[in-house]
């Protein structure tokens, strides 16, 4: 156990550095909220407008949409895959990165660790104030309550297994980065890609079926649809059992592919200059 321990630690200090580094920046985060804050509050109208002037039976209860863009904005550090490690990626590019391979201790958990401290410190500045706020608004425009005790355990377990899959996802932009020596194009692909499938310019529900059975082949989705969904208890029983089995597959499927990846793009980087 003391060995164990022993390991945990480069990982474990790290964490806790990045996490205070990162609830420094205070200001930068309540702009954040703001920003979010006003954009959600902008979709929600634009969405009212289309639910009002259309026929039929929506795809998605109203108050369960508002809880999903109010959710979306809350965590939007935690699921955008357009944000990065700028300072990982210019050390691939520079050649400071010889200096990170030289470190005693597996690179790739090392790197991940990191960026999950990132998100997260982002995250823990800028959630709670949208939360707050949007508890307490008008009943058209107000966050609904999580779908009972079962439907927060959910939302809780899917969101943690959400963070580790966005930092499994982002690890493939510095693999990429290291053979094209550029992050411009894998950040770009796997940045716009992704807000499409996770449902941030859409909501999935909204999407018409055969593209909603479409992204199922893709892990974007389990990144954030499939937490806000269990919030509202628009997925719910077997069904939210099962996607969450789906979204640990996909953590552990590209966690180990990316683990391979990462250990052979590294053995063949050369590092010119001195």
């Amino acid at each position: 156990m003391r060995v164990s321990i022993s390991h945990l630690n480069p990982y474990l200090a790290l964490f806790r550095i990045r996490m205070i580094a990162g609830l420094q920046y205070r200001a930068a985060a309540w702009a954040g909220a703001a920003t979010q804050f006003f954009w959600g509050f902008m979709l929600l109208s634009i969405y009212l407008a289309f639910y009002r002037s259309g026929g039929g039976e929506p795809p998605m209860p109203w108050p369960q949409l508002a809880s999903y863009i109010w959710l979306q904005q809350a965590f939007l550090a935690l699921f955008g895959l357009w944000w990065q490690d700028n300072e990982l990626l210019s050390s691939i590019t520079n050649g400071h990165v010889a200096y990170e391979l030289c470190r005693p201790c597996d690179l790739y958990a090392f790197w991940s660790t990191r960026l999950l401290a990132m998100r997260l410190s982002n995250v823990a500045l800028r959630c709670l104030p949208i939360l707050t706020v949007t508890f307490f608004l008008p009943a058209t425009y107000r966050l609904s309550p999580p779908a009972g005790v079962a439907g927060l355990l959910l939302f809780l377990l899917s969101i943690t297994l959400a963070a580790l899959l966005n930092v499994a996802v982002s690890m493939f932009v510095y693999i990429l980065t290291f053979i094209t020596l550029s992050p411009v194009g894998s950040r770009l692909l796997i940045g716009v890609a992704s807000e499409f499938m996770m449902g941030s310019i859409i909501p999935i529900p909204l999407m018409p079926v055969w593209i909603q059975r479409l992204l199922n082949f893709f892990p974007f989705r389990y990144i954030s649809d499939l937490p806000l969904r269990l919030w509202s208890g628009n997925i719910y029983g077997r069904e939210a059992l099962f996607q969450i089995m789906v979204q640990l597959a996909w953590l552990a499927g590209l966690c180990v592919l990316g683990h391979v990846c990462f250990r052979r793009v590294c053995k063949r980087v050369v590092v010119q200059g001195g």
